[in-house]
């Protein structure tokens, strides 16, 4: 638990999704070996596909992020399907 407290001092986006009852996810996705996925209660707002060499904290920021363009624009990113609204 230690791990995930240092992880989330940078991302608000995240701490607010996860209190308005969203859920996170980070590991294997299908054929994908490690992926970051936000969903909340209807659709997956966001799927992040790890990169080569992308450490677990820097793909928690992406997922940040991408949250963070969720709410300011309501677009959804799909890295797993290649969609990228």
């Amino acid at each position: 638990m230690a791990a995930l407290r240092v992880l989330s001092t940078d991302v608000k986006n995240i701490e607010t999704f996860i209190d308005d009852g969203g859920e996170i996810t980070i590991g294997p996705v299908g054929p994908v070996a490690c992926a970051a996925t936000a969903c909340d209660y209807h659709n997956a707002i966001v799927m992040l596909v790890r990169r080569d060499g992308e450490t677990v904290s820097a793909l928690w920021k992406r997922l940040d992020k991408a949250i963070a363009r969720y709410y300011a624009e309501d677009t959804i990113t799909d890295e797993i399907n290649g969609i990228d609204d």
